[in-house]
Parts: C-alpha cells; sequence; structure tokens
C-alpha cells in the first residue's frame, strides 16, 4: 500500500500508540478499540492500515519494537572504532536492558504471533542479522586501527558476541539481574581485546 506523508503518520500514530499499550498492559489484553481510543482514530482508520486486524498490527508494532532495540544502541551502536567507544556501547546495552526490566514487549508478541510463523521468523531474523553486521564492522573497523587481529573472523565474533548478549537478556527475564548480561559483554570485549596484535618489539601495540 503506498501512503501519503499524511497516511503513513497515522499509520505510525497507529503502531506507537499500540506498542505504548502493549508496553504498559500486556499483549493479551490490549486489544483494537484500546488502540483506537488511545490514538483517536476510527475503526475504519485502523483496518484501512490494517486490513489484517489485530494480528497484522502486532506483527507491524514487532517491527517497530525490533528497529527500538537497535535505536537505542545508537550512537556507540555503529560507531565501534575504539575501545572507549566499546566499552560506552556495553554500558548503553546493559543500562537498555536494566531499564527494560524482566519484561520484554518484543519477547511477548514473537510469543503471540507464533515463533515459528514466518512473519515472526522475519523479524528476528532481520534483526539478528542488521545487530550482528554493526558489531561485526565495528570489528572489523578496530581490524583496520591495527587493535585487533586481522586473522579475527569478524561475522564469527560478531555472533558470539550477539549470543552472549542474548543469552544475559534471556537470563535477566527469569532472574531480574544483569550480571549475566555484564559478564556476557564483558568477556566478549576482552576477547577482542586479548587478540591485539603484537608490535615490532613483542609487546602488545
Amino acid at each position: 500500500m503506498k501512503l501519503t506523508a499524511k497516511g503513513a503518520a497515522t499509520r505510525l500514530r497507529i503502531i506507537e500508540g499500540a506498542a505504548a499499550e502493549i508496553r504498559e498492559n500486556g499483549v493479551a489484553t490490549t486489544t483494537l478499540d484500546d488502540v483506537r481510543v488511545r490514538t483517536g482514530t476510527s475503526k475504519s482508520q485502523v483496518f484501512h492500515y490494517f486490513p489484517g486486524g489485530k494480528e497484522e498490527l502486532l506483527l507491524a508494532v514487532a517491527r517497530y519494537e525490533a528497529d527500538r532495540v537497535l535505536a537505542d544502541q545508537r550512537p556507540e551502536l555503529g560507531a565501534l572504532t575504539s575501545w572507549d567507544a566499546w566499552r560506552g556501547w556495553r554500558d548503553r546495552v546493559v543500562d537498555r536492558y536494566r531499564r527494560q526490566g524482566e519484561h520484554c514487549p518484543l519477547a511477548s508478541l514473537m510469543t503471540h504471533l507464533g515463533r515459528s510463523s514466518p512473519g515472526a521468523r522475519a523479524v528476528v531474523g532481520g534483526l539478528v542479522e542488521r545487530w550482528q553486521a554493526e558489531i561485526a564492522a565495528g570489528v572489523r573497523d578496530m581490524q583496520a586501527a591495527g587493535e585487533v587481529d586481522p586473522d579475527l573472523d569478524a561475522d564469527r565474533t560478531a555472533s558470539s558476541i550477539l549470543a552472549g548478549v542474548q543469552g544475559g537478556v534471556l537470563l535477566l527475564m527469569s532472574t531480574g539481574r544483569v550480571t549475566h548480561l555484564e559478564a556476557a559483554l564483558d568477556t566478549g570485549i576482552e576477547h577482542l581485546r586479548r587478540s591485539r596484535p603484537l608490535s615490532a618489539g613483542g609487546a602488545l601495540a
């Protein structure tokens, strides 16, 4: 559906309103009427932009929440060009999930939509690909600066760091503690630091 600027703004308002409603009240209890009242839109407007009803809207909200995962890590993510930047990114990720706490709206949406459904898998797959690509770009930037072993597989390393982050987030949701997430990030970054090439004098560069 090709939208005018006004139509795109209305559609985004509905998505943002639905996201806020789900964050406050949960996906199971949120209805289209709740979203309609919150966003000041009519029933016909909601179905105009989301003809598939609630499930189509929830999938759009899932994409919105996936985008927020990356947006909340900026500007550090996408500029991992120094060890200070990596530490800053680490702190931002930990702070983001500490503030989010045990309730993850994206996870709730994925559960409701069915994790094996094509739409849900596309949302999660797209998020993982984008996130991993940005971490890998940071590894390559550090390799270009001579701070990381040039023979290190950047994509595989990024995959390992991201897996650690997701494991830490899962344990946070189960325990309410960020210690596992902190440990995963600290260990991943320390692994990168220890791979620094040796200088001609035999000392760490």
